[in-house]
């Protein structure tokens, strides 16, 4: 049931005229066609970054500490993609040292995951196709004017059908935690070109609604509140997600074994984060972990004594200039895994 109580009018009048509204794109889908729904906006009606101008973090005036960024590191490049912006644009393409990424944001399903902008061995951007399927973000890419789901990491229409994307490692926070952890960080600017008011949340008391969903969805997963947020994470055809919420407000570590593969799940409900990694190393060895406090961006500590920062990066010990596998993993709200992952495994002690 819609219930649109709390969203701006703007974002609202053009929400209410086609949520009710299938899609009229054309061609094969991989995905329920009837299922696919205008946004709003139409394609590019909101307008994907590219090569965004950044600011430093002493220039940042428009976030709260509780805003949430999604943050990328790549070497001694750090760069973070605040939310506030991203209800606005939903897609920056960026790159760092000729590696090609897509930050990939949807705001109704609270997912932000990276995506990589090389298809078939050639550059491409993203943009917002206007579609939306269970709710989410629908991005096509400007190389073959495919669409793909966001959450199914697919392409559902297009040239490229059935072919999935290649993410790329991003960790998502809360501005106080970045800043604490990386006060060097580029941000991006609000000066984007286009006129938004990113200080300003376009959806009323959409994140904390719990009955507001404005588009329909094939499976609504009681298990969880809607709007809780958790980290998923996708080995083979199994997912399994921790609810952020669920961690102490110390750095909290999980030696887990999802599919038969080990893990560490490393979080925190006061830092606002969870992340997850492979235990096994590339010469077979399987760590173990403990929380490291206080000493952020370390967040733990191996059974051989080398320590660990948020981005599975050793930073001192036996194996320093290691660096863990991530898994394929994101946030979202739980109704989105739920519908998108209708068996994922809710972790429980």
């Amino acid at each position: 049931m819609l219930n649109p109580k709390g969203i701006s009018l703007g974002i609202l009048s053009l929400l209410l005229i086609f949520a009710g509204c299938p899609s009229e794109s054309s061609g094969e889908w991989l995905i329920p066609e009837d299922q696919v729904y205008e946004g709003g906006p139409g394609k590019d009606g909101i307008p994907a970054l590219e090569n965004p101008e950044f600011i430093s973090v002493s220039e940042v005036d428009f976030l709260s500490d509780d805003d949430l960024v999604i943050g990328v590191k790549m070497g001694d490049d750090i760069r973070s993609y605040p939310h506030p912006i991203l209800n606005w644009h939903e897609i920056i393409n960026d790159d760092i040292n000729d590696t090609y990424f897509s930050i990939t944001y949807c705001p109704l399903t609270g997912s932000g995951i990276g995506w990589s902008r090389t298809l078939n061995g050639q550059t491409t951007t993203f943009g917002v196709s206007g579609l939306l399927y269970n709710s989410n973000l629908i991005p096509y890419d400007r190389l073959t004017d495919s669409n793909w789901s966001q959450m199914m990491l697919q392409c559902v229409n297009g040239e490229l059908i059935g072919q999935y994307i290649e993410t790329a490692h991003v960790i998502e926070t809360t501005w106080q935690t970045w800043k604490e952890m990386y006060p060097e960080s580029e941000v991006v600017s609000t000066n984007t070109g286009y006129d938004r008011p990113c200080e300003t949340y376009p959806y009323g008391d959409y994140k904390t609604n719990h009955e507001t969903l404005i588009f329909p969805i094939s499976n609504d997963d009681p298990r969880l509140p809607r709007k809780e947020r958790v980290h998923g994470v996708i080995i083979g055809n199994e997912t399994k997600v921790y609810v952020i919420n669920s961690f102490p407000d110390t750095i909290h570590t999980i030696n887990d074994n999802f599919n038969d593969v080990p893990l560490v799940v490393v979080g925190s409900s006061s830092k606002n984060f969870v992340v997850t990694y492979k235990r096994e190393l590339a010469d077979g060895t399987i760590l173990t972990f403990e929380p490291v406090q206080d000493a952020l961006p370390v967040v733990m500590i191996d059974n051989e004594g080398t320590t660990w920062n948020i981005f599975g990066e050793a930073v001192e010990g036996p194996r320093q200039g290691a660096r863990l596998n991530p898994t394929l993993s994101f946030n979202s709200y739980w109704f989105a895994w739920g519908t998108f992952y209708p068996e994922a495994e809710i972790y429980s002690p």
